[in-house]
């Protein structure tokens, strides 16, 4: 309920409204790429600032390993599940959306963390950074197999080898490698990261003012701005079957538990392991689609998009992020 009652939230679900009402209330997309830049770059220090203070520990390394490691196995074990019921290139693009991460529900998920007084580790934000890559090169590699064994040749009547119909040509995997590392907004989180742990308290001090002051009504901002964006997509759900919206709504869960149990296993803290499941839980509503518009155009962008954005984004953002907050407390506390 205290989720529900954060003004960031509150602006979030009156976004929606004003989206489902039709109303001709929108963010200009310069301003909405500003909003989500600013965020990244006050959560990037925030983050530095944080690993300043605690040093780099055992346990950083081992979250952050263990934030690759659930980055690999959960786009493979939703391929393999959702290849059964869709077409293999839809199947790959919805495992790279769900098997990559949301930054905006991450930083509403520190912002909750704040709120709760639970501590979690400057370093998360670097994991999040790192689990937003693996799963898009998973779904380029699949893709690519899929074109070759299209291609291959084939028996014809009489004996006569024949080239099989192929798809697109294969996207290269070291132009993805290249465009997922460099990412602007990546750069600019760990960037922003680095920043802050060379600068430390001084730093902090300094940039106060613009990383932490205004922090909460931007991010009050740019969820307006999500929430009109959802609202908008919400009617293509329509066209989407219930297996895929159920889906949508309880592969997170699973991709949570997960996580949960690496935590668990592991020995991470409670801050740390929750935001380890929200990460796991959610589902990237903006790199994904921009990589694999070009990389899979075979797949189509109405099914991933409209799954991350207007099923399991809203989900994790008014009742996921307490949720997995509640248990991580409850078997990691």
């Amino acid at each position: 309920m205290h989720n529900l009652l954060d003004p960031a939230i509150l602006f979030f679900a009156f976004g929606i409204l004003a989206g489902c009402l039709k109303s001709n209330l929108e963010i200009p997309q310069p301003i909405s790429r500003f909003l989500s830049l600013y965020l990244l770059m006050a959560l990037g220090l925030k983050g530095g600032f944080a690993l300043a203070q605690s040093g780099l520990t055992t346990e950083v390394a081992v979250s952050l390993g263990c934030a690759v490691l659930l980055a690999i196995i959960v786009p493979l074990i939703s391929y393999h599940l959702l290849k059964r019921s869709l077409p293999a290139f839809d199947a790959a693009a919805v495992a790279a959306t769900y098997g990559s991460v949301s930054a905006v529900t991450f930083i509403t998920a520190t912002q909750y963390l704040d709120a709760q007084q639970i501590v979690y580790g400057g370093h998360m934000a670097a994991a999040m950074a790192l689990m937003e890559s693996p799963a898009i090169i998973i779904a380029v590699v699949i893709a690519n197999t899929l074109r070759q064994t299209a291609a291959q040749p084939v028996m014809a009547a009489g004996g006569a080898a024949v080239l099989g119909v192929g798809g697109p040509k294969q996207s290269g995997l070291g132009k993805i490698l290249h465009e997922s590392l460099t990412d602007g907004t990546q750069l600019l989180l760990l960037g922003a990261m680095v920043v802050g742990l060379l600068t430390g308290e001084a730093g902090k001090a300094a940039m106060a003012p613009f990383s932490i002051d205004l922090f909460k009504g931007m991010l009050a901002f740019f969820l307006l701005d999500m929430g009109l964006m959802t609202a908008r997509n919400l009617g293509k759900l329509r066209e989407q079957s219930r297996w895929l919206i159920a889906y949508a709504s309880g592969a997170p869960v699973l991709h949570a538990g997960l996580a949960l149990g690496l935590s668990l296993m592991l020995g991470l803290s409670t801050g740390n392991g929750a935001l380890l499941m929200i990460l796991a839980a959610s589902a990237s509503y903006i790199a994904v689609p921009a990589a694999l518009r070009y990389a899979i155009p075979e797949a189509n962008p109405s099914i991933y998009f409209s799954m991350s954005l207007g099923v399991t984004f809203p989900l994790n953002l008014l009742f996921g992020i307490p949720v997995y907050t509640y248990l991580a407390g409850a078997v990691l506390g």
